[in-house]
């Protein structure tokens, strides 16, 4: 049975078809997020430290480190994004004990984020282009870690699922020439949004079966790729992640985290109320005022589609005695330790 093993200093996350689903939490990613953009360009890592701690506390098994940040003062970035990769790591990694996913498409950056994580942390990413081939598949090998193959190669993304199958064959074969075994690939078939390919989900759960059948691999994808450009992501989204590990596909890189709601949204619930000649107490408890209206939470917890993913545990015999699932709808922040402890064996956690 594939196994694919992720570990921070002291804790390990087994990957595979008998284990309960993957979360990659990848909200430590400047890109489209102008304002932590410009935090990181200005050494603020606030944010940061913020979206590590919520996203550990929703439930994510991994944390995915991305430092694409194109700065003002320096748009090279083969200089500027190694060293802020290296801070990164080494601020999230004094903040919470998971592994992590080194994310980047700049190959610097890449070697120098695996000299700064501890354990074995999951690289991000290898496709079929020959030149990404030969430089990150050595990597993989001299540092022994497990990496995310992108299905698309130098021709682009195709939209036939078997022309991504063939990519996906190749490189676990260029893969295995080079030593490295196929259960430390993990496969991001690439999952096209429904709303421009109709045919985009049964694509994805027809691949992702072949994956597994034929080639013996985890595989992962950006999860909320599905739902871009329409209405309601987050009920496609809750859809399709149960219906995708059903497929087989064992990980997700995703927001675990419902976001807090903000004071502009709360003034313009008051507002409304207010038009409507419903009096809110100036004193009204601001927690409370969300929940009455539909608007959810001020403070980040984890979302819907973590309650999806827990559900689908249970319903595939991977939380077992649904013991996960009880506690988090007692508590969520007992589930999210209740989580841990099926993948870690009881080892202990900073947070």
């Amino acid at each position: 049975m594939t196994r694919t093993v992720i570990e921070s200093k002291t804790n390990t996350v087994i990957m595979g078809f008998d284990e309960p689903f993957c979360v990659i939490g990848e909200r430590i990613n400047p890109t489209g997020r102008k304002k932590l953009a410009a935090e990181l360009e200005a050494g603020d890592f606030s944010t940061v430290e913020k979206d590590a701690l919520a996203q550990v506390l929703a439930g994510a098994n991994i944390l995915d480190i991305n430092a694409g940040v194109v700065y003002n003062s320096n748009p090279n970035p083969n200089e500027t994004e190694p060293p802020l990769m290296t801070k990164i790591i080494q601020l999230v990694q004094g903040l919470v004990d998971v592994p992590l996913c080194i994310d980047s498409s700049v190959p610097e950056a890449l070697e120098a984020g695996l000299i700064a994580a501890e354990g074995r942390p999951l690289l991000n990413s290898v496709t079929g282009e020959e030149d990404r081939l030969e430089f990150v598949l050595p990597l993989v090998k001299k540092y022994n870690v497990p990496v995310v193959a992108i299905s698309n190669d130098d021709t682009g993304i195709s939209e036939d699922p078997e022309v991504r199958f063939a990519v996906a064959k190749k490189i676990v074969e260029r893969a295995a020439d080079f030593g490295i075994p196929a259960h430390d690939i993990v496969v991001d078939p690439l999952v096209m949004p429904i709303g421009a390919m109709a045919t985009a989900g049964k694509q994805v759960f027809t691949l992702v079966r072949k994956l597994r059948e034929e080639l013996g691999v985890n595989t992962t994808c950006g999860a909320s790729n599905i739902s871009f450009g329409l209405p309601n992501r987050h009920g496609i989204n809750n859809a399709f992640l149960p219906m995708a590990m059903g497929a087989g596909m064992t990980s997700a890189i995703m927001n675990p985290v419902a976001l807090p709601v903000g004071p502009k949204k709360l003034q313009e619930k008051r507002d409304a109320l207010a038009a409507a000649g419903i009096i809110v107490p100036d004193d009204i408890d601001l927690e409370l005022l969300a929940h009455l209206t539909g608007l959810g939470s001020t403070k980040a917890r984890p979302g819907k589609e973590m309650e999806a993913i827990r559900a689908a545990n249970f319903l595939t015999d991977n939380d077992p005695h649904g013991s996960t699932w009880i506690s988090f709808n007692r508590d969520p922040n007992a589930a999210v330790e209740g989580a841990r402890g099926r993948r870690t064996g009881g080892r202990r956690r900073r947070a």
